[in-house]
């Protein structure tokens, strides 16, 4: 009994390292395809066409027992969806997949660390948050996004010598994927990622107040993703208007294809919904960091010339920065949980008070 329960509470943590080692083995091979004269905007409206016929029927099979109750389809609620699918989808992966064809993986993941600063700096422009440098939360937080901005410079801004020199094998194996660009497109390539993570944070802020509004989230998950792909097909007519650009070239792009949506459009978010919902909001955040190890792993074991010291370094700095953010909004949820008590405390005791004055 005992080992079916620790089994039980270790599932999901193996499920979560197994998800981002399947990211990081994805993210390199959309990195080759892109490399070897793939379109990032037709994989992208591809990907996201097939996560949508895949999404669409699950989310209404998987609310059905929600009939009575469904909420209503307003014309807000549609204006959402299309600046969800517009920001979150269009915007994103496109600025996702163009700086990863000037960049490499690791840069992703490092950039990727920049969520919870963007988050941050969200919640304070859009007045969610009041900077109170009194609270702990927030100072520790503070300290978290001025470590990952100092990982971020650092890995942008300097390369740094290669890790681990050439050898004959590494060559044969670099010839079959492609892990890094040349570094004079590496600060372009950066910009763009910072950029797309910068949208998926604004999404974020939209989606949670969309799904207060419209709780059905694998719904919401659908038709942002159905909006997306249109949008992103728009996009990718006016950027490739050669017919040729659409056409499937390698038998391995059509299988990288299938597996993004299903892992990226299809798996993964119902993981990380079904994990928010049983280990809390920030557990599925605690395992973003593993991303920058599995890239690190891949690039010192199977690729030549392309890790350097300075991206490790600043993707290190970037990961330290990421965790200390999220402890800073644990202890931040904390004082506001303790806030809580000793006010509904306080309001028990004023009556009692009250009662003894009347008295």
């Amino acid at each position: 009994m005992e080992a079916k329960t620790k089994m039980y509470e270790l599932l999901p943590f193996i499920m979560m390292v197994i998800m981002e080692g399947w990211t990081i083995g994805l993210t390199i091979f959309a990195k080759t395809a892109i490399t070897n004269g793939m379109s990032p905007f037709v994989f992208i409206v591809y990907t996201n066409a097939l996560a949508t016929v895949i999404l669409f029927p699950c989310s209404f099979l998987s609310h059905q027992e929600d009939r009575k109750e469904r909420p209503t389809f307003t014309f807000s609620l549609f204006m959402r969806f299309l600046f969800l699918g517009f920001i979150g989808i269009t915007m994103a992966q496109s600025f996702l997949f163009l700086g990863l064809s000037y960049s490499s993986p690791i840069l992703v993941c490092a950039m990727g660390q920049l969520i919870p600063t963007f988050n941050f700096l969200l919640s304070l422009i859009l007045r969610k948050t009041e900077l109170n440098l009194r609270s702990t939360g927030i100072q520790v937080q503070v300290i978290g996004i001025l470590v990952s901005i100092m990982g971020a410079v650092l890995a942008e801004f300097f390369k740094g010598p290669l890790i681990r020199p050439s050898s004959h094998h590494l060559k044969q194996t670099n010839q079959l994927l492609v892990f890094s660009s040349t570094p004079e497109f590496w600060l372009l390539g950066g910009a763009l990622l910072a950029t797309s993570f910068f949208s998926l944070s604004l999404s974020n802020f939209i989606q949670k107040e969309t799904v207060q509004q419209y709780p059905e989230p694998m719904k919401v998950v659908s038709y942002c993703s159905l909006i997306g792909t249109i949008l992103s097909a728009v996009v990718s007519c006016i950027v490739e208007r050669d017919i040729i650009a659409w056409k499937i070239k390698r038998n391995k792009d059509l299988i990288l294809i299938l597996l993004s949506a299903l892992v990226g459009g299809v798996i993964r978010p119902n993981l990380q919904v079904w994990l928010t919902r049983m280990k809390g909001p920030l557990y599925v955040s605690l395992f973003k960091p593993f991303g920058i190890a599995f890239a690190t792993t891949f690039g010192l074991c199977f690729f030549s010339n392309s890790l350097h010291y300075g991206s490790v370094i600043g993707a290190t700095l970037l990961g330290m920065g990421y965790y200390t953010v999220i402890y800073g909004q644990i202890k931040g949820n904390e004082e506001d949980t303790s806030c809580d008590d000793s006010s509904d405390s306080l309001d028990k005791k004023i009556p009692l008070l009250q009662e003894k004055m009347e008295v």
